[in-house]
């Protein structure tokens, strides 16, 4: 699964990284965790140009009683988004890029978790394969969402856990991005990374608490 995440690369980078013009200036992002608003990349319906758009992490499916389902609804399987109620309308319509610098996973250490920062061997940002939908309220106020797919681990990150992001090679995002690509080409695209497109470091358990957003969550546990 993915649970955290972090966002601090220069906008600069992630404009020429999404093939954008220019890209929302933010402050960095540390440890950023569900429900929390996070920024994706969707393809607008009229330009079909790519756009920043601001989510909530959690998705509310637009049939949902209450919002708070959102809580439960961070991460996507990809295996089964395509048909599962609560995903299947935002899979084939609603498709986006979420950028990302790292990832935290957790390995099991004893009776203890050990958290990991995983990241592109190269430093470079990374598109993690999301899903958007549009919710609302009885009183008109809109809600907009997001979930993150995941898939299996591979050989590289298998030995911290069993899951991993789908990660959508910069050649694909377009593929992606457009509503009118078929399920079975989308389908082919979540697959896991190659096996020497990640690294890892250990990092500290500050992390473990979303109440901890400064530079040293990434910092190497020595």
């Amino acid at each position: 699964m993915c649970g955290r995440f972090t966002l601090r690369s220069n906008p600069t980078v992630l404009a020429a990284e999404f093939e954008m013009e220019a890209f929302p200036l933010l402050s960095p992002r540390y440890n950023i965790a569900p429900m929390q608003p996070i920024l994706a990349v969707r393809r607008d319906p009229d330009s079909s140009r790519r756009i920043a758009a601001l989510f909530k992490w959690g998705l509310v499916p637009s049939w949902a009683d209450d919002p708070k389902i959102g809580n439960r609804m961070i991460n996507a399987r990809s295996e089964t988004a395509a048909e599962k109620p609560s995903f299947r309308a935002a899979f084939r319509r609603r498709r986006c890029l979420v950028p990302s610098d790292g990832y935290y996973e957790w390995k099991k250490d004893g009776s203890a978790k050990q958290p990991y920062l995983i990241y592109q061997a190269d430093g470079r940002p990374f598109a993690i394969a999301g899903l958007w939908e549009i919710w609302t309220a009885p009183d008109g106020s809109v809600l907009e969402t997001c979930s993150l797919l995941t898939t299996s681990a591979n050989v590289t990150l298998a030995s911290l856990h069993d899951r991993m992001p789908v990660i959508i090679a910069p050649a694909d995002r377009s593929e992606w991005l457009d509503p009118a690509t078929p399920s079975p080409a989308l389908q082919s695209l979540m697959r896991p990374a190659p096996e020497d497109l990640m690294t890892f470091h250990r990092v500290s358990t500050r992390v473990n608490s979303p109440l901890h957003e400064e530079a040293a969550c990434i910092d190497p546990l020595l």
